[in-house]
Order: structure tokens, then C-alpha cells, then sequence
């Protein structure tokens, strides 16, 4: 029987139609080896020995890992980007690894626009301003003219990425009656839809109110926001990064901000995690920041179950031998080990 192995937090009900004996350790993954984890517990030890699947989050597959798991054949990384496995050693050793593209793009989607709100209608300062008891009925109309802030009926959001987050980005402000301009160098004219303006960056820049980011980290994207880029930027356009810190070059991002280049920004990735108590960034009230929370949420852990079990149900698929078909058997020969046998 197959047993497949959870450390990933996961649907319960995605777990009980899995194919073969499931073993969830969910509540204790940590981000260490799976090899270390095994070394420290005999109960987790002898079920790893006999996992043929692992599904991890955050727990690495690594060479220790895989030496606990002989049998193993297939690790699903329950993220986008498997950084938690080792993929040499598990090609080494002839373990597949898939993935869970696209787990997080709603919340994310959701997170952005959620973010993009606060920060252009000024929301965590008129929250913490009316926490501190400023509003006074001396003044009940003071925080009318001190948050006021912008609609989005009608502006430009500038979408720099039309991949899986992007589109539903571009879905989401599209609702709010926002035109929408989308870059992405892969993508054609016209695939999210006649409303939608393909162009270059640099124009994106120039003609958007707010501008917010949705490509991968890779060598050519780090630091595509830099100060070149931050300069064509209107004086009254904001800027959201809910995708990855390195995409903005930081040196050239506090200098804008000091100098009140841009009319905001809201931020939950940075360069460094957790971000520093002394960090600048925490001195700009015209600035939203959230500790990295736009995938967090319940929803995307259903989703990655979902995921997680049809990458198991597609892999078992495509080893099961195919269905005989008249003339298709070939017999064994008198000195072939049936086992050997293509039909076998």
C-alpha cells in the first residue's frame, strides 16, 4: 500500500480521499530536515522509512531526508517555489518533485488591493491617530481634511506581472472601475481582455496612479524597480509590493521616500525579515507596511491540499501501466522473470 507522509498544515478532508495510508504530522513542522526530525523521533522515523510521498511546506527534503526514505518517489513542495528540497539529491536518487503553483494567488490578489486601500486612503494612521484619542469635539471634522485621500473609480492601476497574482489583480480593481495597464513582456496583446493596455515599462510608469508589482524574483526582475524607474513615477502615484522586496531596489526607494517623490507606498515584503525596529521604513507615515501576511490565510491551505492531492493522483497515474489492449501482451520468455514482463 502506499503511505504518503503530511508535515504541510492540511485539509483534513483532502487528506482522507488520498490514495494509500496517510500519516499527518502537520502541527510540528519546524523548517528542519526531515532527516534531523526522523534522528529525534522513532515514531516519525519508522513512518518516513516507509513513506513513498512526502508533502512538505516548510520542512526540507534534503540528503538527510532522503537517506531516512529509502522507498521514497515523490515530494510535493506545498509552495510555488520548492526551497524547502533539495533537487539534485532528490534527482540523484530519482525522486520526483512537484509543486503547488498558484496556491495563494486569490488571498494574494485580495491582500494587494486590501493594501493598496489602506495606504491611498490612509487608513493605519487614522486608526492609530483615532486610538490616541486625537479626535476631539472641539474638531469632529479634523480627520475629514487630515486622511482624506483617493478614489480608485477611474484612475490608472499600473500592473507590472500578468501572471497568476496579476491577473487577479487586474479581475479585482477592474471592479473597482479602474482602468488597468498591464507589463509583462510574455504575455500577448489582448490576453486579459480588451480593457486591458499592454505596455512598456517605462510608460506604465509614467501614465499610472498606483503601480503595483507581481513578477518572480530571478536575476533579470532584482532590482527592476530602481532609480530610474522610481523617478518616472508621478509625484502623486503610490507604489504596492505584495510580490518580492528584491524587485525595488531599497537605497533608491528610501530616497524617494525622503524626499516626497512618490505620495506613498504600501510594502509587505522587505529586504531583510523580520524588519528591523531602527528600520527607516518605519519612519514614513505616508507609508503602509504588514509583516508578509498576503498568503496568510486559511483558504490557502484548502487550496494547497487540493493541489498537493491531484499532483499525488497524476504522478500514480502516469506510473500505472497502461490498460492491455487486444495483441498488445507481450509473453515472457522461458528466461524472463515474469516480474520483468512489460505486461506485468
Amino acid at each position: 500500500m502506499t503511505r504518503i507522509v503530511i508535515t504541510a498544515p492540511f485539509d483534513p478532508r483532502v487528506a482522507a480521499d488520498l490514495p494509500g495510508e496517510v500519516v499527518t504530522a502537520s502541527e510540528a513542522e519546524t523548517g528542519q530536515s526531515l532527516g534531523a526530525r526522523a534522528a529525534a523521533d522513532p515514531v516519525f522515523a519508522a513512518a518516513l522509512a516507509e513513506a513513498d510521498v512526502v508533502i512538505a511546506e516548510l520542512d526540507r527534503i534534503d540528503d538527510d531526508a532522503l537517506a531516512a526514505a529509502p522507498r521514497l518517489s515523490l515530494v510535493v513542495a506545498c509552495r510555488a517555489n520548492p526551497a524547502n528540497v533539495d533537487l539534485a539529491a532528490c534527482a540523484a536518487r530519482g525522486v520526483e518533485v512537484r509543486t503547488t503553483p498558484g496556491r495563494n494567488a486569490d488571498v494574494t490578489a485580495d491582500f494587494t488591493l486590501a493594501l493598496l486601500l489602506a495606504t491611498v486612503r490612509h487608513v493605519p494612521a487614522a486608526s492609530a491617530w483615532l486610538r490616541a484619542g486625537n479626535w476631539s469635539s472641539d474638531d469632529v471634522f479634523e480627520p475629514y481634511a487630515r486622511f482624506r485621500g483617493i478614489g480608485l473609480s477611474g484612475r490608472q492601476l499600473g500592473v507590472v506581472g500578468g501572471g497568476a497574482v496579476g491577473r487577479r489583480v487586474v479581475r479585482r480593481a477592474q471592479g473597482f472601475g479602474m482602468r488597468v495597464a498591464v507589463y509583462d513582456p510574455f504575455l500577448a496583446p489582448g490576453a486579459l481582455g480588451d480593457d486591458v493596455q499592454h505596455l512598456e515599462l517605462d510608460d506604465l510608469l509614467t501614465t499610472s496612479d498606483i503601480v503595483t508589482l507581481h513578477v518572480p524574483l530571478t536575476p533579470e526582475t532584482t532590482g527592476l524597480i530602481a532609480a530610474r524607474e522610481l523617478a518616472l513615477l508621478r509625484p502623486d502615484a503610490y507604489l504596492v509590493n505584495a510580490g518580492r522586496a528584491a524587485l525595488v531596489d531599497r537605497d533608491a526607494l528610501l530616497a524617494v521616500l525622503r524626499e516626497g517623490r512618490i505620495a506613498g507606498a504600501g510594502f509587505d515584503v522587505f529586504h531583510d525579515e523580520p524588519l528591523a525596529a531602527d528600520d527607516e521604513l518605519l519612519t514614513f507615515s505616508n507609508v503602509t507596511l504588514t509583516p508578509h501576511i498576503a498568503g496568510a490565510s486559511d483558504d490557502v491551505v484548502v487550496e494547497h491540499s487540493r493541489i498537493a492531492a491531484a499532483a499525488v493522483a497524476s504522478f500514480f497515474a502516469a506510473q500505472a501501466p497502461a490498460p492491455e489492449t487486444p495483441g498488445s501482451a507481450v509473453p515472457a520468455s522461458p528466461t524472463t522473470d515474469a516480474k520483468d514482463s512489460p505486461t506485468s
